[in-house]
């Protein structure tokens, strides 16, 4: 098998364990060993799974598949600030769309932008490195971290809806896609607002990965063509 094919079952073990774990074998392996085993067992696949495939694109030397156009180097730090925006928003406040949380009340912050703003987060990063990459290897892990947050996303939707029937209202309130409230008209424009806190965090946060990017990746995260 070539390091791109040992790649691909690195990334789909760390998706397909996540679904399956998150949703048909979640309610059976809560019952046989309880709430605290369960997120036990659901981290250890999830950070090891993922720490093999990190492992694996680490080894796998860069290529270049395409030449990414200058203005995609404009147009990728703003998307990243917005991903980060997002991510704080997310972890800042409860978010109706998860399992245990009330689905009750009008949306705030980020919720008003998407109801599933940190799997938007991990969406934008992907579609970000897709493009800017052009590298086999950063497409392959790319790739499954974007199916894992949408398909993760939209089962999160179907999970709820059927455990709490009042989360429709959530749904009609919201939008799936960023800003899918405000287009279809459910929200006006003026309330795509994030808030302070998510507006600030973001925005520390998007810059601690600028200086940290290099550091980690070994490339700027600011280039320009």
């Amino acid at each position: 098998m070539t390091d791109i094919g040992l790649l691909i079952v690195a990334v789909s073990l760390f998706v397909g364990s996540h679904e399956v774990l998150s949703h048909p074998l979640r309610a059976p392996l809560v019952r046989a060993i309880g709430e605290k085993g369960f997120l036990l067992l659901y981290s250890i696949v999830a950070l090891g799974s993922l720490a093999w495939a990190i492992l694996i694109w680490r080894a796998i030397p860069p290529d270049r598949l395409w030449d990414t156009p200058g203005w995609a180097y404009a147009v990728a730090p703003a998307l990243m600030l917005f991903a980060a925006i997002l991510f704080v928003g997310s972890v800042t406040a409860p978010n109706p769309a998860l399992m245990g949380m009330p689905s009750g009340g009008s949306p705030r912050g980020v919720q008003r932008i998407t109801r599933h703003p940190m799997m938007w987060s991990f969406a934008i990063w992907a579609i970000v490195h897709i493009a800017l990459s052009a590298d086999s290897r950063t497409i392959v892990l790319a790739s499954g971290i974007l199916v894992l947050a949408l398909f993760g996303a939209r089962m999160q939707d179907i999970k709820k809806r059927a455990a709490t029937p009042g989360y429709g209202e959530h749904i009609r309130a919201t939008g799936f896609i960023p800003f899918g409230a405000q287009l279809r008209g459910r929200l006006p424009w003026s309330s795509a607002m994030p808030g302070m806190v998510a507006a600030l965090g973001g925005l520390v946060l998007w810059a601690l990965l600028l200086w940290g990017h290099p550091l980690v990746v070994g490339v700027p995260a600011l280039r320009f063509g």
